[in-house]
């Protein structure tokens, strides 16, 4: 007998149709040590039914502290690799370099169902442990998180909430085109980059927006994206995971402050 679907409660704010075209989350650690190449291989072994693709990338350099500055530029120099692993349609992929650990949800076609925060984290959860019993099975040693992260990747369209940048104070409340002696005209284009101290836990959210041509269908859009990066108070799972969804709070509270009522409105926010 099935057991009936239990709803989620959310409490967060919740868009029906959100911009997010991109939700990644992960952790950042200290370099694997006698982490090498062909452990890359060895990994894509056990995880290849799932992740039939693997494509090489240069690495991700986030160094939100000093410590993992010191790491991150280390993990440069003995190993400048990082592996994508794509699943069979390409919506998702886990990403893996020795001092880091993520995983991707994409919207490749118009018609990819969005998924939630809570529909992607135990697909984490699932991966995450998976990595961790490889690092075992090879004798390689677990690294402490250092760093949790969640960041969603929005496509606001040119036409949708917006036709010239001098609308932009619809998208972003806090951008004006006003000018001290009127003299400009609409601007040709418009970016944004912003940096915010998270409250009750030690992080930042970043967020940027930066006018784009998307490849797919040449669409013009604007890529918002917003990232939160949090330290846990240890490596244990409960407070690796409580991380994770505080991050993802303040990706969502940041993505809401930051856009406007109007767009809210066209996105069909419900709490």
């Amino acid at each position: 007998m099935l057991e009936k679907a239990v709803a989620v409660k959310r409490t967060l704010p919740d868009f029906e149709n959100p911009p997010a075209v991109e939700t990644l989350m992960g952790f950042h650690f200290s370099p694997i040590e006698k982490w090498q190449g062909p452990y890359f291989g060895l990994f894509w072994s056990r995880i290849k039914k799932d992740y039939p693709r693997v494509e090489l990338q240069p690495p991700v350099v986030a160094a939100p502290t000093a410590e993992l500055a010191l790491a991150q530029f280390q993990s440069r120099v003995e190993l400048p690799v990082r592996c994508w692993f794509f699943n069979q349609d390409e919506t998702r992929l886990i990403q893996v370099q020795n001092n880091l650990f993520l995983h991707n949800w994409r919207k490749v076609e118009h018609t990819d169902k969005y998924l939630h925060y809570d529909d992607l984290r135990p697909l984490f959860e699932k991966e995450w442990q998976g990595f961790r019993d490889f690092l075992e099975d090879e004798g390689l040693v677990v690294p402490g998180v250092q760093l949790c992260e969640v960041t969603y990747v929005n496509h606001i369209d040119r036409g949708s909430g917006w036709q010239s940048f001098a609308d932009l104070s619809d998208v972003f409340p806090n951008w004006s085109p006003q000018t001290s002696g009127n003299i400009l005209p609409t601007p040709e284009l418009v970016a944004m980059n912003a940096s915010y101290p998270l409250r009750d836990v030690e992080g930042r959210l970043q967020i940027t927006a930066q006018p784009a041509v998307r490849q797919t269908d040449a669409k013009e859009t604007i890529q918002l994206t917003v990232t939160a990066r949090c330290k846990p108070s240890s490596s244990s799972n409960q407070d690796i995971y409580r991380c994770l969804d505080e991050a993802r709070k303040w990706v969502v509270l940041g993505f809401t402050d930051f856009t406007g009522l109007k767009m809210h409105e066209m996105w069909g926010r419900r709490i």
